[in-house]
């Protein structure tokens, strides 16, 4: 099929199945065009748990789709890219952070949404990139246990002086790749520019930013800033909506490396035949999804 009779296929199916189409921002531009939500995993988990729609397909990776499941377990989630996983997400496991609570008996356990379900039902409360130092901030234990990215539990060990954080040795490929030379030289090319940098990428790179948030964030101080040259230190997914919304303004990718090649997988053929077959169904054993249920609900009570 051409891509115009696919979307069109899509749109009469998503009518006929009820169902509403989340796109992560780092999808290709095709994917966030035809998807009903974009944004980060913050946004798209609030409209997951909040969406009256009887069938979500989930356009990102397997911890997002499952996530939906576990806010919303009596609608049918997809995830029209079967084997879009997540490398973060499966440096951790329930296993050995049971371990790691038996080691700090008195921590709290932070846990980012990029991880198991599994994972989620051994943690007191979820966070994501957005939320996560009034997360931490929320919580009254002294001793936090974050997993699994120790750039972000860096990041935020830095806002919240008065907390022992204890961070899993986990973190994003890709925002990993970013290299300090990378930085120095894409400054020296574009002085005058800003640069916008996720708290996923190093210690080191993050000390060079002018400004360090979440894919939303970055995407709003873009919007906000009255610079006209922007370095965006994130994945290049969020390039489609910046050009989008600010046609004056130029944006430049701070590494080429900063490409999730999982979460490139899904296709317009795989949304297709998503909702076609109604397949590629996210599924959770229920006492595993209540236990990952109470930290993604004390996360969404955050403002």
């Amino acid at each position: 099929m051409e891509q115009k009779q696919l979307i069109d296929e899509i749109v009469k199916l998503k009518k006929e199945r009820d169902a509403i189409i989340l796109a992560h921002n780092y999808q290709v531009p095709e994917i966030q065009e035809i998807a009903d939500v974009v944004g980060d995993s913050f946004a798209l988990s609030k409209h997951a748990a909040n969406t009256s729609h009887r069938v979500i397909v989930f356009c990102g990776v397997h911890f997002m789709a499952e996530s939906a499941k576990i806010l919303s377990p009596d609608k049918t989630v997809l995830l029209p890219a079967r084997d879009a996983g997540c490398p973060m997400a499966e440096m951790v496991t329930a296993d050995r952070l049971r371990e790691m609570k038996a080691k700090y008996p008195e921590a709290a356990v932070v846990c980012y949404v990029n991880s198991s379900a599994e994972v989620k039902a051994e943690a007191d409360i979820c966070c994501t990139s957005s939320n996560a130092v009034k997360v931490v901030e929320s919580v009254k234990n002294k001793q936090i246990i974050f997993a699994p990215d120790q750039n972000l539990g860096s990041y935020i060990a830095k806002q919240v002086k008065d907390k022992e954080m204890i961070l899993w040795k986990g973190f994003c490929i890709t925002h990993k790749r970013v290299r300090v030379d990378e930085v120095k030289k894409i400054k020296e090319l574009h002085p005058n520019a800003k640069l916008l940098v996720h708290p996923e990428c190093e210690p080191e790179v993050q000390a060079l930013a002018d400004f360090l948030g979440s894919t939303s964030e970055i995407i709003k101080q873009a919007r906000e800033i009255p610079e006209k040259d922007i370095i965006i230190g994130t994945e290049e997914g969020v390039l489609h909506i910046l050009k989008k919304e600010n046609p004056d303004k130029k944006f430049y990718l701070l590494s080429p490396g900063l490409v999730c090649q999982n979460m490139k997988k899904t296709r317009l053929q795989d949304v297709y035949l998503a909702l076609l077959n109604m397949q590629h169904e996210i599924t959770v054993e229920e006492d595993i999804r209540q236990k990952a249920l109470k930290s993604l609900e004390e996360m969404l009570k955050i403002n």
